[in-house]
């Protein structure tokens, strides 16, 4: 529901959860909670239009195969399987821009194991429509848009929030998705653990004149990474990582001085290419919440851990926070157990931080081991590539992290 009467109704009301963030992640746990049975009310600092924007912008996501199960028992999977394009290859490869790919690689074949495409490329326009749609059609849901939340504090066994109009909401847990720079968290007292890389995403898409045959590839440049992610149509979502002042400069390009500068790191494997969309650029760094929940509070998505895109991994692991929290809080209210205490948000955090930390470190390494130049450092790294791309299990076994099959799954990303 989104109307003028929502907040009439709202106060003095308690709802079971309140989400804070109208991103992707609120919007997903706002419906997986519902699917629960919990009673919800999410709060968006943007209104419903900005969210619904129909034109295509340029932003896309790698979404890895237990992601899209866990679209699909929230109800959303089939609205955007039309739009979504698999990922059937990944090929990871070592150079510089203009002198070509190393000759060491990584190739990844979804045909290596038996539950289908590592994952699937959707465009954020189709996905966030998907979720207001889902919302609206859910009278468990509340979705207030164009609201910020300035304030919050517990009171025994409810946690209110105080609006930016001044009106207040009540709720049994609040749940923060509310980003890198989360007032939930801060207002929860959680401080963050984190550092820059010196480093800026620039993203884009672009047509290209020949098919991608559902390869994506992942070029390991001095800078950073380029990244090249196939979406429907001979089209690929860009996400070029490069030193902040580098980025700065291509921020600033024009279109076409823009395009000169990308031919070299893309090459011309795909034949000629155009900018489709808007260009984005976003500063790059590690940020980890010191704990992922407080009283009456939960974290989950980039509120809870803010990785380096190396991977794809940012969204596939708030997705996950998502599922774990929505079957953590459903099995304790089965208990008879009170869904904000303590005890029941302790779960949920040992059952998500080992993950992160693992892919933070992860993320953190890679980056730093691949965004640099120095001889013997590209030498051992290309030479680790190969080894990995010789070895079928260990190949197996980075096909399966990268469809997200590994680890303790909640039962939404089970399929």
């Amino acid at each position: 529901m989104d109307n003028p009467g929502s907040m009439s109704i709202l106060r003095g009301m308690t709802n079971d959860i309140i989400i804070v963030g109208g991103g992707l992640n609120g919007p997903a746990l706002a419906l997986a909670a519902a699917q629960a049975g919990f009673t919800v009310t999410i709060i968006d600092s943007l209104p419903v239009d900005r969210r619904k924007k129909p034109g295509f912008d340029g932003r896309s996501y790698a979404l890895a195969l237990t992601s899209t199960r866990l679209l699909q028992g929230i109800g959303v999977w089939d609205t955007i399987a039309d739009d979504a394009q698999p990922m059937l290859e990944i090929k990871v490869t070592d150079g510089r821009a203009g002198e070509g790919p190393s000759p060491w690689m990584m190739h990844f074949d979804h045909a290596e194991i038996e539950e289908g495409p590592m994952g699937y490329m959707v465009e954020d326009r189709h996905l966030r429509r998907a979720f207001l749609d889902a919302m609206a059609a859910d009278d468990r849901i509340t979705h207030l848009a164009g609201e910020t939340v300035v304030g919050q504090e517990v009171h025994g066994a409810e946690i209110s929030v105080t609006l930016g109009t001044g009106k207040t909401l009540s709720a049994v847990l609040l749940a923060g998705s509310d980003g890198r720079q989360s007032g939930t968290a801060a207002r929860a007292g959680i401080k963050r653990t984190g550092w820059g890389y010196g480093q800026t995403a620039v993203v884009c898409a672009v047509e290209h004149e020949k098919p991608h045959g559902g390869v994506a590839h992942q070029f390991f440049m001095p800078g950073g990474p380029l990244a090249i992610l196939p979406l429907t149509g001979n089209r690929s979502s860009i996400v070029w990582s490069e030193t902040a002042a580098r980025a700065t400069e291509l921020a600033a390009m024009t279109d076409a001085d823009f395009l000169e500068a990308l031919k070299p790191a893309f090459g011309s494997f795909l034949g000629p290419i155009s900018l489709t969309g808007a260009r984005y650029t976003y500063p790059l760094g590690l940020s980890l919440a010191q704990s992922f929940f407080a009283e009456r509070v939960a974290l989950v998505g980039d509120a809870a851990h803010g990785v380096h895109p190396i991977a794809g991994q940012g969204l596939n692991a708030g997705l996950r926070d998502v599922a774990a929290l929505a079957e953590v809080l459903s099995e304790a209210r089965a208990r008879g157990e009170d869904i904000g205490t303590i005890q029941t948000l302790m779960r949920y955090q040992q059952w998500r931080r080992f993950d992160t930390a693992t892919l933070a470190l992860a993320t953190d390494t890679f980056n730093r081991l691949f965004s640099n130049n120095n001889p013997l450092i590209r030498a051992a790294r290309d030479i680790g590539m190969g080894f990995v791309n010789a070895a079928p299990q260990l190949r197996r076994g980075f096909i399966r992290e990268a469809a997200g099959l590994t680890g303790d799954l909640p039962k939404l990303m089970r399929g």
